[in-house]
């Protein structure tokens, strides 16, 4: 009885030990995909903002108080409209007192004139009081000048697309009270990196993904490339023109995928089955063998095979660093029977 449970512990131990070493030995499964046929796209992403063709911004140029505004926004405006006025108080009094001065100026100028007439006083005093009159009449000129900074006008006819601030607040220099503009037509102003840069060209299409309209197929044209890029951000300013009947707004962000080049009928394979230009191929055997293949359109979703594969190639997917040439391997599909 001890005889035959010793037999049973030790037949149960060889089934652990022979059940280990096959799991050590066996090959491992694999996930394997077929070279498909289809659409081949190389695209360049960008960022990109929704923009008018034509537009300005409007800004002031001092600094005072917000005295009264248009509240035209969303409305028709000509250029030369008054859209806002700044407190000018201080202006108009320095204004006043520079008159003073010239009125002042204007009557020694006068006397100055009476007196070299009577040769009482020489041509030297003449002169300084007509240079002293010259130099007020200037300065006046110019705080006039001065005071128009206080008006803020459209400067172009458009839609008063925005409006910032309020009457009280502090206008700052250069800080925008109005974007004033045509509504249509609109376009996309993108930042693409130099490295992408050379493959954009006017005329590419590009598809546009907004997450305002996550179910509709939009799509733009390169318009024109700014010559001049960034060399701190290191990218070029992208403009595409939109459609006239695009959905998109004003001021809405996109996500732009710009079709560079593209091929109908490619071999195609999914991007995580290359390590650089090689896959890895399971023959007849079940047998792993590294193979270069020729690619051409390498995009985002899918790369295209010229030369070294055919529709009926069990490629490994994805690449397997770990198998080594002429390891057997159980393919997932076969494994599953």
């Amino acid at each position: 009885m001890r005889f035959l449970r010793y037999l049973l512990l030790l037949c149960a131990l060889a089934a652990i030990i022979g059940g280990g070493y096959w799991w050590a030995i066996r090959p491992p499964m694999v996930n394997v995909v077929q070279p498909y046929r289809g659409r081949a796209a190389e695209v360049v992403y960008a960022t990109a903002v929704v923009e008018p063709v034509r537009w300005a911004k409007v800004t002031s140029i001092v600094r005072e108080r917000i005295v009264s505004l248009c509240g035209c926004e969303g409305m028709q405006v000509k250029q030369g409209d008054r859209l806002a006025e700044l407190d000018s108080g201080d202006a108009r009094a320095t204004l006043a007192e520079l008159e003073a001065r010239q009125d002042l100026a204007r009557s020694e100028r006068d006397r100055a004139l009476q007196l070299l007439e009577r040769r009482v006083a020489s041509q030297q005093v003449y002169d300084r009081a007509q240079s002293e009159l010259i130099r007020i009449n200037a300065i006046i000129a110019a705080q006039k000048e001065r005071l128009r900074d206080y008006s803020i006008v459209a400067p172009m006819d458009g839609m008063v697309l925005r409006q910032d601030g309020s009457v009280g607040e502090v206008a700052e220099p250069g800080e925008i009270l109005f974007w004033i503009g045509q509504p249509r037509p609109l376009q996309l102003v993108a930042e693409v990196n130099e490295e992408d840069i050379p493959k954009v060209r006017e005329g590419q299409q590009a598809l546009i993904l907004a997450d305002a309209f996550p179910d509709r197929e939009l799509s733009a044209t390169v318009g024109r490339i700014t010559p001049k890029g960034d060399p701190v951000l290191k990218n070029y300013r992208v403009y595409l023109d939109l459609p006239q009947d695009t959905p998109l707004r004003i001021g809405m962000t996109a996500e732009i995928n710009i079709v560079t080049a593209e091929n109908d009928g490619s071999l195609l394979l999914p991007p995580a089955a290359f390590n650089g230009s090689r896959v890895q191929v399971v023959d007849a055997d079940n047998r792993v063998a590294s193979r270069e293949v020729k690619t051409g359109i390498r995009g985002t979703r899918a790369i295209e095979v010229l030369e070294g594969l055919t529709p009926d190639s069990r490629v490994v997917f994805p690449f397997d660093a770990e198998l080594t040439g002429g390891q057997k391997v159980v393919p997932a599909a076969e494994g599953a029977r």
